[in-house]
């Protein structure tokens, strides 16, 4: 792609960040202010604070906005949304989008995207919008192999979103800046001799060694935005923009980009690969491809335009061009939650969560300084009396409201107890009060959902009442799933770009189980419990994972995380056995793995051992030996029966010829006795 020159990028730079810096600007300011206000505690004007101290009067300052913002923010940290990928289309596969689900679990384990998610809703719930980025490094240090990472943004006020943006996960953003100011003396060392995009030296036009001028008036020039005191102003800017391209279907059913499959190659190099293709096949697939068209093994069956995203990142000051890469996905890696969104007259406006209570939260300070005030200048004499009341035993009135004595005399009257003055301060203690309940009311969190006991008895009433709770700030955690939606999506689009050649990754199971898992290419499959799977003739089945074909989709869970849900589990298998013992038996190996006991797993194996429903369960190698030896028996069984039906032949013959035997002698028998009785009768 032809690349533009400095000055043209250097002017559309400038232009677009200063468009996201005027459209962000009262965002921006709202948030700082409510940051400052609620985690920084920077809750009286400065003019006021002056005043006050001079007239040595209180300044109080009692925040309990942060409570409320660690409601929020640890309620998403015991509910963390989970990404789960689906496949799609007829070339993805529900074994792949299970390895992917381990591969994603990975990438945010590697990286400790919990960090960047908490940082992010903090952000959010604190100042009305926090980001996290996605970004790409060398797995390790002596391998080409890129893998993916989540970093968290810990300075919100970093990234500038596009003002056009209209979606409320960023999804459709087309512009981006990221920030970073850089002392003059670090600029200096770290750029000195260094060119820039179009190979001259950064900040001069000459001489390569010279230092970097910022008295020139390249630099004068930029009003103190791109620099100032406090260094100099780097910034990566994010653009997207859309594309055509050509696409073509081929004879073997897959799609393929025109203009890279018709790029021109020298001949020798089609030579060569063509040898390598007919002989014994190549590693360089798309020129087998190239070499199947040209040979007539393939053919092209349609073609079409379509319209594709191409992201870039450019790293600028305000007068030079650094860098300009490429970026392989089609989202802008930059990933915002925000907090509550208002959108008035086709503006955005995001706002925090206590960004309506600051004003309760000053008058809480106030009344609380003022009963303070007044309890301070109440008169401090708890004793009065006529002169000379005291005289009498004045050693030990006098110290009678720090010490405890026995007995206190006095001579003429009796001295009266002076009640402590506190009218006033109780009228100020009764506004702080009304103040507190108003900072809940605007919130929508109250005692039940801080941890504070009510008139509540049951665990019904009490969940019920914490729910309330929950339900007015759920917008927060509903972005903050949105947020790891999106960022599932830019993951799913980067996986098959980057997880391109063959390797072998490391999954991770909901349960944080690992396993490495080949990926682009066959191996031996296996079963749940390792072995090698093979099929009705023996062979081994081989099992693929190809990361680079089919189109997955994904879906964000909301819920507690895998250890709150076995705690749970536990507590409830637990009981169902006081409920019904007989089942011990059967579910003792099951609670066994969900307890969080040392040797649990040892625990568990031995009561799977003794478990009666596991009995009639044979391994498979036994199961194969039984049916080989079924297999023989029932052969055997086959020719026994057939011994015993011929023997059983045998014994009938025998047994007819004997029983023709007897009955040929009885009627031989019986025609002897005629014939004598015939002679007998004769005269």
């Amino acid at each position: 792609m032809a690349q533009r020159t400095s000055s043209d990028l250097l002017a559309k730079g400038r232009k677009a960040f200063q468009r996201c810096n005027d459209y962000e600007k009262e965002n921006r300011q709202t948030a700082l202010d409510d940051v400052k206000f609620s985690r920084l505690s920077q809750q009286w004007p400065s003019d006021i604070v002056k005043q006050r101290e001079l007239e040595k009067r209180p300044v109080l300052t009692i925040n309990k906005l942060k409570a409320f913002i660690r409601q929020v923010v640890n309620d998403s940290r015991q509910n963390k949304p989970q990404i789960k990928v689906h496949p799609v289309d007829s070339q993805a596969d529900p074994k792949t989008a299970d390895v992917i689900n381990g591969l994603i679990r990975n990438i945010e384990y590697s990286s400790n995207a919990d960090v960047a998610y908490d940082t992010g809703i903090e952000q959010s719930v604190s100042g009305g919008f926090g980001y996290w980025r996605i970004g790409m490094d060398y797995a390790y240090e002596d391998t080409f192999d890129m893998d993916i990472c989540i970093q968290r943004v810990s300075n919100q006020f970093s990234v500038y979103g596009d003002p056009d943006s209209t979606s409320a996960d960023s999804s459709d953003w087309d512009v981006a800046f990221v920030v970073d100011r850089m002392s003059k003396t670090e600029f200096k060392a770290k750029y000195k001799g260094k060119k820039n995009h179009d190979g001259k030296p950064i900040t001069t036009e000459f001489n390569e060694a010279a230092p970097v001028d910022f008295d020139s008036d390249s630099w004068a020039a930029l009003n103190n935005t791109w620099v100032n005191d406090d260094g100099v102003m780097i910034a990566e800017w994010w653009s997207r923009e859309e594309e055509e391209e050509e696409i073509v279907k081929l004879s073997n059913g897959h799609v393929y980009c025109a203009e890279e499959l018709f790029e021109d190659e020298a001949a020798e190099a089609e030579d060569e690969a063509a040898e390598k293709y007919e002989d014994a096949g190549t590693d360089d697939a798309m020129q087998a491809i190239r070499i199947g068209l040209r040979s007539g093994m393939l053919q092209i069956v349609d073609r079409r335009m379509r319209t594709v995203k191409k992201v870039k990142q450019v790293i600028m000051t305000g007068v030079d061009v650094l860098e300009v890469n490429e970026w392989p996905g089609r989202y802008i890696p930059i990933v915002p939650v925000y907090g509550d969104e208002i959108i008035l007259e086709g503006k955005r406006y995001f706002r925090s969560l206590i960004h309506d209570a600051k004003d309760a939260q000053r008058m809480y300070n106030y009344w609380q300084s003022t009963a303070t005030e007044l309890v301070a200048l109440a008169p401090r004499v708890p004793w009065i009396g006529r002169k000379g009341t005291f005289d009498s035993d004045a050693s030990r009135w006098a110290t009678a409201n720090s010490q405890s004595h026995a007995y206190l005399e006095y001579d003429t009257e009796v001295p009266i107890r002076q009640a402590l003055d506190s009218g006033p301060a109780a009228g100020a203690l009764q506004q702080a009060l009304t103040t507190s309940d108003a900072m809940k009311e605007i919130m929508g969190i109250y005692d039940a959902s801080l941890g504070a006991r009510s008139n509540e008895t049951s665990g019904k009433a009490i969940m019920a009442r914490q729910r309330e709770g929950d339900v007015s700030t759920f917008h927060f955690i509903d972005n903050l799933a949105r947020a790891i939606r999106h960022t599932g999506r830019i993951l799913i689009d980067l996986i098959p770009k980057v997880y391109t050649g063959e390797r072998i990754v490391r999954v991770i199971g909901e349960d944080k189980t690992e396993k490495n898992v080949p990926v682009n290419q066959e191996y031996p499959a296996q079963d749940e419990d390792g072995n090698p799977q093979v099929d009705e003739m023996g062979n081994a089945v081989m099992a693929l994972h190809d990361l680079t074909v089919g189109k997955y989709d994904l879906t964000v869970t909301t819920g507690p995380s895998f250890t709150t849900r076995r705690e749970e589990a536990a507590s409830q298998m637990t009981e169902l056995v006081r409920a019904f013992p007989q089942a011990a038996p059967v579910v003792a190996d099951i609670m066994a793995r969900n307890f969080d006991w040392p040797g649990a797993d040892e625990i568990a194996k031995r009561f799977e051992a003794m478990n009666p429903a596991k009995q009639n369960q044979i391994p498979p190698q036994v199961q194969q030996q039984l049916e080989e030896l079924t297999q023989a028996v029932q052969k055997l069984t086959g020719e026994n029966e057939n011994l015993k039906q011929g023997h059983e032949v045998k014994m009938m013959d025998a047994e007819t010829r004997r029983f023709t035997a007897e009955n040929n002698a009885k009627i031989k028998q019986a025609d002897t006795g005629i014939k004598l009785m015939d002679l007998s009768s004769r005269p």
